[in-house]
């Protein structure tokens, strides 16, 4: 449902966060987890499916996205 054109861009989106993915150790590991479990392309849907989420619950609450923070300064804080 939706824009096709805009979820065609995040999936893609989603894709190239995944080629990043594979093979480095400080990717996220409950998406290095769902590579192993599930095929590429389903993978890429879910996560386009996560970040449409979170850009609807930043858009219609007016917040601002604050990313991960790096985890040598959660563990110096």
């Amino acid at each position: 449902m939706g824009n096709p054109e805009l979820r065609s861009l995040l999936v893609l989106g989603a894709s190239s966060v995944l080629r990043r993915v594979r093979g480095n150790d400080k990717a996220p590991k409950w998406l290095s987890a769902l590579l192993t479990r599930r095929p590429y392309k389903v993978v890429a849907v879910a996560l386009a499916n996560k970040t449409a989420r979170v850009i609807w619950a930043l858009l219609t609450k007016g917040g601002i996205y604050r990313g991960m923070a790096p985890v040598d300064s959660v563990a110096n804080a």
